[in-house]
């Protein structure tokens, strides 16, 4: 009877751990300049089911991000981003997209750059 129990506490604890361990950590560079930016960006990736946490830097352009793999995947963020109007590494935004952001965070603008830094 001990044996039953042990392995069965054993089943449970192995079936636990291998249920912990779906989400995902992941970088990617995504383009843009400001604190509104930094809004847009965090949002559009919250909008996925599965995005546990987005945290995008304006120093670096760096996004931090974990995820459920088993409900999203990296392609569907970028896609998310792309269509709010900013770039990232793998992913260009159109330019109805880009269009549509604020002037101020038209980071595509070489001056819009300048006033930022």
């Amino acid at each position: 009877m001990k044996k039953t129990i042990a392995l069965l506490v054993l089943l449970f604890v192995g079936v636990t751990t291998f249920a912990q361990n779906k989400n995902a950590k992941a970088s990617i560079e995504v383009d843009g300049v400001c604190g509104m930016c930094k809004d847009r960006i965090e949002k559009a990736c919250f909008k996925i089911k599965g995005v546990k946490s987005a945290i995008w830097s304006v120093e670096t352009h760096e996004l931090q991000l974990i995820y459920n793999e088993a409900k999203t995947n990296l392609n569907e963020i970028h896609t998310s981003i792309a269509a709010v109007g900013h770039d990232t590494k793998d992913l260009k935004a159109t330019d109805e997209a880009y269009n549509s952001v604020h002037p101020c965070c038209q980071y595509r603008d070489e001056e819009v750059k300048e006033d930022h830094k």
